[in-house]
């Protein structure tokens, strides 16, 4: 017998929380075939199956938080001659089935070897989260996955038939109760980060504006010349010179040894808004990597976290937070700070406004709103004035940003 555990699949995870099974008792499994989903903080994520065999007790009722060592399931490990006669049986079992869909011009079948709908645990979840069962979504890709809008556009539709049906036959007395959303997941994993970060440490937030309009400038001028890249990355690339030349905002409060930890490298955290809650990918050495790269990182990045398709790797190490909060209309805020880093910065919105030139004219730029907020126990006011000054030359006189990385 072999016992499936739960294990650290990242970022030094302590628990989970079981949120769905994909095999039951007596089921054949054979290596790497997925197992379980387990919600952690960051991620959902799908255990497999160490070996092949059968599966002969599942430990763990679905909602339970456990902790990382704990037994999942147990696995009567097969011998090769009743693995050879198994697969045999299952393979033959298989072929009568319906393909999960044709590919290629000689319409070749594309078997689902684990007998169950092709989709990402992010978008079970969903499913699930709305008591919809995966096996009723149709499928829009050719492939037969389902993907997240397949969910809620089934979603929408049942709600629809649902509200047309209530219209109908519903007396007001019999409708139902507000809707609740259980607090556990990723949701109560921000929480409980957010709470330690806040009474942890003393926050103070600084606010600047920072001209854009030469940047801006000379993004259009770039972009002319098929070397399109997004406002972030030049953003995030003055961060880390900045954060080279105040590496006190790069660093770590260890107070049990009573010291501070100043980072040699430079992972910045983006900050992102997903169904989930608030996901943090991280862009590993940021201060050897051009602007171009940056902007493909972000972009990649971003797009998994929304997807819910980070790898817990993605998701380490990060030594300064930043959140674009700018395009969702933000004006201003006070960011709670990433525990255990010691500051975050938060980019709020470009406004068109009146502003006075080097020929002192006035005429119309773009000025951008930021909030830092910072860790009082490490760094004074005066240190994230002079950190955010720097920040700004370096983007209000893009020319010199652009020397620094030669």
């Amino acid at each position: 017998m072999l016992e499936v555990k739960l294990h650290d699949i990242g970022e030094g995870m302590t628990e989970g929380e079981v949120i769905h099974y994909l095999v039951k008792i007596g089921d054949s499994v054979k290596t790497d075939q997925p197992l379980v989903e387990v919600q952690t903080d960051k991620m959902v994520a799908e255990l497999t199956s160490p070996c092949t065999g059968i599966v002969k007790e599942i430990c763990i009722a679905v909602g339970e938080t456990i902790q990382v060592g704990t037994s999942l399931l147990v696995i009567e490990k097969m011998g090769v001659a009743n693995t050879e006669q198994r697969v045999k049986v299952n393979t033959k079992q298989t072929a009568e089935q319906k393909a999960v869909s044709l590919i290629g011009q000689e319409g070749k079948l594309l078997l689902n070897p684990y007998k169950r709908v092709l989709a990402a645990p992010y978008t079970r979840k969903i499913a699930r989260d709305n008591n919809i069962k995966i096996e009723d979504v149709p499928a829009s890709d050719p492939s037969g996955k389902v993907t997240e809008e397949d969910v809620y556009s089934f979603l929408n539709e049942n709600q629809q038939s649902e509200k047309s049906i209530n219209e109908v036959y519903l007396e007001p007395s019999s409708q139902k109760n507000p809707d609740e959303i259980p607090f556990k997941g990723i949701r109560k994993k921000i929480a409980e980060k957010m709470t330690k970060s806040l009474f942890t440490i003393p926050h103070v937030t600084h606010f600047d504006e920072v001209n854009m309009t030469n940047l801006f400038k000379m993004r259009e001028e770039l972009k002319d010349s098929s070397e399109s890249v997004s406002v972030p990355a030049f953003l995030i690339k003055a961060l880390v010179i900045s954060l080279k030349e105040f590496p006190i905002f790069n660093a770590e409060l260890d107070e049990k040894n009573s010291r501070i930890l100043l980072k040699k490298n430079y992972h910045i955290g983006i900050a992102t808004n997903t169904e989930s809650g608030l996901i943090v990918p991280v862009i590993h050495d940021v201060d050897m990597k051009s602007i171009k790269q940056i902007n493909k990182d972000v972009k990649e990045l971003t797009a998994k976290a929304i997807a819910g398709t980070l790898q817990p790797f993605e998701m380490k190490n990060s030594t300064f937070t930043v959140s674009n909060v700018g395009p969702l209309g933000s004006t201003g805020a006070t960011p709670i700070i990433n525990y255990p880093e010691t500051a975050l910065i938060a980019f709020h919105k470009t406004k068109k406004q009146p502003i006075i030139n080097e020929r002192d004219e006035i005429v119309i730029g773009h000025i951008m709103t930021l909030s830092m907020a910072f860790d009082h126990r490490v760094a004074d006011g005066a240190t994230a004035v002079a950190f955010t000054n720097r920040f700004a030359s370096l983007i209000e006189q893009p020319h010199k940003l652009i020397m620094e990385m030669i």
